[in-house]
């Protein structure tokens, strides 16, 4: 379990009687969800009867009882634990805007999303390279790699797809399921539009999120606390190839291999 990283961006509330206009655009709770929700809450010792956050229409927000950043400590009171990953930790007020918290969330989503599909983008060629079956390959150097395209090629395809979906998911935070394209199907129940969460067939279609025996809040607690870690990984790739200039593994190794000579002091001390 990753630990959770104090960052004001991390903070979650709701605070329903200071955001009318969000109450505006937001899709009406899946009851069904809600219920299932709760019924495990009551197991689990968490408040039943929280407020329904307006910025998740699948979990009901966790009780007073949730694990915070510092024990014993109360979380501000614009922090009530509706959104995953809030342990309550907000010291500069970055969460006390409803509007801003709102923006801060999705950020980090995708911020962690990113960070996850990186890291795997790293680590799975320099193991390949490890194992032969690739040959002088480092992340720090893809850029100069000969591709079946141009680099300018490749970057306008990118920035054409990348453009159209960023502009479809700007759509749907502005005006929750405004951009829905869900198929539909007489027996199959399609999901209630959550923001950064569309689920559904394109993007769950095994139904494991909505769909899994635990709380929909828990997966995405995992997910977030994987994506923090994902982020801070990232971060130490990168300043282990400034400083190094070898990937991950490489470092790794080395630093098993001599743990008292090879270590972060000593990348700083060498430059």
């Amino acid at each position: 379990m990753a630990t959770p990283l104090p960052t004001g961006s991390f903070a979650a509330c709701s605070l329903q009687p200071r955001i009318p206009a969000l109450q505006l655009h937001a899709p009406k709770p899946n009851a069904a969800a809600a219920s299932a929700c709760a019924s495990v809450r009551r197991g689990s010792g968490h408040r039943v009867g929280a407020t329904k956050s307006s910025l998740s229409t699948v979990c009901e927000p966790l009780g007073p009882d949730r694990p915070v950043w510092f024990p014993g400590k109360a979380p501000p009171p614009w922090l009530d634990g509706s959104l995953p990953g809030d342990f309550g930790f907000d010291p500069l007020g970055l969460g006390s805007e409803p509007e801003s918290l709102r923006w801060f969330a999705q950020a980090e989503l995708m911020h962690s999303r990113w960070a996850m599909v990186a890291v795997a983008g790293i680590l799975i060629p320099d193991t390949l390279q490890k194992w032969g079956f690739m040959e002088e390959f480092n992340w720090f150097t893809a850029g100069e790699r000969e591709y079946f395209a141009d680099p300018l090629t490749l970057f306008v395809v990118q920035m054409a797809l990348m453009g159209w979906a960023e502009g479809r998911r700007w759509m749907d935070y502005l005006n929750p399921g405004s951009v829905d394209i869900e198929p539909r199907f007489p027996n199959r129940k399609n999901p209630t539009p959550d923001v950064g969460y569309p689920g559904g067939l394109w993007f769950d279609w095994g139904n494991w999120g909505r769909g899994s025996p635990e709380p929909v809040m828990v997966l995405r607690t995992k997910e977030i606390k994987n994506g923090r870690l994902a982020m801070l990984a990232f971060v130490g790739f990168w300043f282990q190839a400034v400083y190094t200039g070898q990937g991950p593994l490489d470092n790794l190794f080395a630093h098993l291999a001599d743990p008292g000579h090879c270590n972060i002091f000593s990348a700083f001390t060498s430059h």
